[in-house]
């Protein structure tokens, strides 16, 4: 059989080739198909496939790319072991794109599914944003025990366009004025990404992955009567080594990370640059995949002046 070509090989619809290897969508909106990674271990859908772009983007590492980037880390292999291993079965078993064609094939606009694109419908369109009042939104905020005062102090909810569709979600806004976007049926963020810091003059930082994780905290410390820390939402563990100046311009830096292996990793790898600046909070909620998974299924009761996080 003749040899598969790269070109090729980014041709092939990779919601078949997934499927081949035994990966199922867990959701579907629209064009994408959201999945748990087959990276890497995790219990909640945040590796998503773009299928019309054809092309993939791990939230939580903030990776993504075409077939061949997927194949080759999935396989730990090179380029040329992949070829061989799609070679043999590329025509009988899957489906085929379009090739795309780009001057900036290699750019990284276009290495992730949808997060950052040249295509204008399918880029998310930031329409309006007001006080949350949607009643399917609160819902959604008391299915995750985020009570609507708590979420109204940080959060908008935003209207937005996505492949001619309007939609309505919770907004959680970085330093750089774009969005994380949230409701029961749809998970996505918004240009520029950024991470969110908030600055309350303190020598403490507390840092979170995802917003939901950084409410349920606030939470708890508001029912506590906890004085406040500055505090990072990474939005993305992509900017955790990015954000490392800023962290260490602290005097003791709380980490509230998933317990997934990448959350794990980054938790490990900050105790490597200090051990003594960087302290792991996350044995609060060891059994649980995150804080807010932790917050949502004990519901515990604070009571007013119980030490939490950084004084476990």
């Amino acid at each position: 059989m003749e040899k598969l070509t790269c070109s090729g090989a980014k041709q092939i619809d990779l919601v078949d080739y997934l499927a081949s290897l035994g990966h199922q969508p867990q959701k579907v909106t629209n064009q994408d198909y959201w999945y748990l990674s087959p990276l890497r271990e995790e219990k909640t859908p945040s590796f998503k496939v773009n299928r019309k772009l054809n092309m993939w983007y791990d939230h939580a590492t903030g990776k993504g790319g075409n077939l061949i980037n997927f194949g080759t880390q999935y396989f730990k292999c090179s380029v040329a072991d992949l070829l061989r291993r799609l070679s043999g079965r590329a025509v009988p078993t899957f489906s085929f794109h379009p090739q795309q064609q780009t001057s900036q094939s290699h750019n990284i606009q276009n290495l992730s599914a949808g997060e950052k694109k040249e295509n204008p419908e399918s880029k998310i369109v930031i329409l309006g944003s007001r006080v949350l009042a949607d009643k399917s939104l609160l819902d959604y905020l008391q299915k995750r025990n985020i009570p609507q005062d708590i979420a109204s102090r940080f959060c908008r909810e935003v209207d937005f366009l996505l492949y001619g569709k309007k939609q309505t979600v919770i907004g959680f806004q970085n330093n750089a004025g774009g969005y994380e976007l949230r409701s029961q049926n749809f998970k996505g963020s918004s240009s520029p990404k950024d991470t969110t810091f908030i600055d309350n003059g303190s020598k403490l930082l507390d840092v979170f992955e995802g917003f939901f994780n950084y409410l349920s905290y606030r939470t708890m410390i508001h029912k506590a009567g906890e004085p406040l820390t500055n505090f990072l939402v990474l939005n993305s563990l992509s900017f955790f080594e990015k954000s490392r100046n800023l962290m260490e311009n602290h005097e003791q830096v709380n980490l509230y990370l998933d317990r997934d292996k990448a959350g794990i990793n980054c938790t490990q790898e900050a105790l490597k640059w200090n051990q003594y600046l960087y302290k792991d909070q996350s044995h609060l909620y060891s059994n649980h995949k995150d804080l807010n998974d932790w917050f949502v299924k004990k519901q515990p009761d604070i009571k007013q002046g119980q030490k939490i996080g950084r004084s476990f």
